[in-house]
């Protein structure tokens, strides 16, 4: 992939991917939700967060490859930062839940909402989630990740993370105990799933984050569109 990445066109399913637009509001109602979390020091800790991970920006821009790599790096890393500020005030085992809450609640009504209305008004809501992941993979992952589909057909679609962007940047920042964070946040679209609405399944049996040697992305479809 080179360095650019052209423009992403709409799906059939309304879907037109702005990593760079989804990014910045996942990081703005990340450091939101952890202030809000620590109201003694709100106003404080929103200066301290954006001020680190502004630095760790500036010390990492090495590892942007294209255009997605830049605003995943900058996702992996104000999950670190807020992982880094407030180690010194949380345990991990109280630490890491905070973390997820924050990064996975802020926008799951946004994106439960985004995802049923664009499987409820699909022709075929099995092909449009296919379409969906495949634009995904192309303008929101690019070259940071490594997918292989071990099934891509009518009646089922696998997209196999091979490589895990997020992981690498956190596991160099000796912080690989952190990705599960990211892996949590994709239950916002998989609940909106409903095989008896949409005609199709779906399971991620593992994930890098939590040990496994890849992650599966496994859609199988129960009924064809003229059965709906």
């Amino acid at each position: 992939m080179s360095d650019h990445t052209p423009d992403a066109r709409p799906s059939e399913a309304g879907y037109q991917p702005d990593p760079a637009a989804e990014v910045r509001m996942l990081i703005d109602a990340f450091f939101a939700a952890l202030a809000e979390a620590i109201p003694e020091r709100h106003d404080d800790l929103i200066w301290r967060l954006r001020a680190g991970h502004e630095r760790l920006l500036a010390d990492q821009g090495h590892r942007v490859i294209d255009e997605a790599s830049g605003h995943n790096l900058a996702l992996s890393l104000a999950v670190l930062t807020g992982y880094q500020e407030l180690s010194g005030r949380f345990g991990d085992a109280e630490l890491l839940p905070l973390l997820r809450t924050a990064f996975v609640e802020p926008m799951r009504a946004t994106v439960q909402q985004a995802t049923a209305a664009a499987l409820d008004a699909a022709a075929d809501p099995f092909a449009a989630m296919v379409e969906i992941s495949r634009l995904r993979e192309r303008y929101a992952f690019g070259a940071g990740f490594t997918f292989t589909h071990p099934r891509d057909d009518d009646s089922h679609y696998v997209a196999q993370v091979e490589r895990c962007y997020y992981h690498d940047v956190l596991s160099a920042n000796g912080a690989a105990h952190l990705t599960p964070v990211f892996c949590a946040f994709d239950s916002n679209w998989i609940d909106v799933i409903h095989p008896e609405r949409h005609g199709f399944t779906f399971d991620r049996p593992t994930t890098i984050g939590t040990g496994g040697q890849n992650c599966p992305f496994r859609f199988r479809r129960t009924r064809t569109p003229t059965e709906r």
